[in-house]
């Protein structure tokens, strides 16, 4: 029997309640391992179809090499030429000196990545027939694209989370991070054991929270420059990606930064003793698989309906520690991810602060500018 008859077996019996989730699972993780990574070298030797997809690495590409990309490789034979990058920033410069093409799915975060995208001519539009399990997505997560591209789509939603502080409760309790906040990183007794990521956003967003101002409209700019300047003074490092970030706390070389949801979850996991906060108005995002124009559109649509389909998206999900942009209401979800950090079981997302992405991409060109001098010590 070959890959692809097992694996549409063992989907059939999932389904049909023949086979416990457990099993399945197993299955999809045994099928990711068969497939592994392949690199664009042995792509490009081999005749077989591909699509590349690029995402954020580490727990986050382990997920779905395991539970997505080899499952559906074994299903259709069109291979996954896998990439990763640190930040938005740096895979939008790649793409933009890239051939039509060379890139086709990438997991970008934020409405205003989208709309970046989108403004510099290189979306897509998806044929929606071609993915009939974006039913089972909280609308709300659709409807944010669908407003800065006419109704169409160039993306699925695939997760969300936040950005929120994490630290070691070895060295800070509970109640000073609910006392302190967003300032516990400025907080001058914790110097040198401070850090945050190199993202001129995240920056911005944490120093407006520090100065009391509405992240999405800062009007004391000043203000928020001397905030981003004192954390950079306190600071042991910016990090540069979620391994870093999860390197730097566990071996205790910094006591509190702000972080990504999913990557604290798996520290937590792990056995490490690390706080996690959501200060009010903290970062909410949500990321999405975002096709580039001159994809393989009929290839790049049977990989994103693969990829949403409830147990693709669970088995993902539940890897890399992110809830999945299914909606809770239409879908079960299982045990683990109602605990996950940011998960809204209403599907309403109420609870969470999303980028306004006029607002950020209005000032992109200026303030990306600012930061760059401000991390060479303006």
């Amino acid at each position: 029997m070959d890959d692809t008859t097992r694996y549409e077996r063992a989907l059939e019996r999932y389904r049909n309640g023949d086979m416990p989730r457990r099993q399945f699972l197993g299955l999809l993780g045994a099928a990711g391992a068969a497939y592994g990574l392949v690199t664009p070298c042995r792509a490009y030797a081999q005749a077989a179809k591909e699509v590349r997809f690029d995402g954020w690495g580490g727990v986050v590409s382990e997920a779905f090499r395991a539970h997505a990309f080899g499952p559906y490789t074994a299903k259709t034979g069109v291979e996954v030429v896998d990439g990763t990058f640190g930040g938005g920033d740096e895979y939008l410069s790649r793409v933009k000196a890239s051939q039509p093409g060379e890139y086709n799915i990438a997991h970008l975060s934020g409405v205003f990545d989208y709309a970046r995208y989108h403004g510099l001519g290189l979306a897509s539009e998806l044929n929606e027939a071609n993915i009939p399990n974006l039913q089972y997505v909280i609308p709300k997560l659709v409807d944010v694209f669908r407003g800065v591209s006419d109704g169409k789509l160039s993306c699925v939603p695939y997760d969300y989370g936040t950005t929120g502080i994490a630290y070691n409760r070895k060295y800070i309790s509970d109640d000073e991070m609910q006392e302190k906040g967003a300032k516990i990183l400025i907080d001058e007794g914790k110097t040198g054991k401070i850090a945050g990521w190199g993202d001129w956003r995240t920056r911005i967003w944490f120093a407006s929270l520090q100065t009391g101002q509405d992240p999405n409209g800062a009007t004391d700019m000043d203000a928020v420059w001397d905030a981003v300047r004192k954390h950079r003074d306190l600071s042991l490092k910016y990090w540069g990606s979620g391994a870093e970030l999860m390197s730097l706390l566990a071996e205790e070389e910094i006591h509190v930064t702000e972080g990504w949801s999913g990557r604290i979850y798996a520290l937590q996991e792990q056995g490490h003793d690390i706080g996690y906060m959501d200060p009010p108005n903290g970062y909410g995002w949500q990321e999405c698989l975002f096709v580039l124009k001159g994809s393989p559109m009929a290839e790049c649509e049977e990989l994103l309906n693969f990829m949403l389909a409830p147990e693709t998206s669970i088995a993902v999900a539940e890897g890399q520690n992110y809830p999945p942009a299914l909606d809770p209401t239409k879908v079960d979800l299982g045990d683990k991810i109602p605990t996950l950090p940011a998960f809204d079981p209403t599907g309403a997302l109420s609870g969470l602060t999303f980028a306004d992405p006029a607002y950020w991409n209005g000032n992109e060109a200026a303030w990306s500018k600012m930061f760059g001098r401000v991390q060479k010590g303006y």
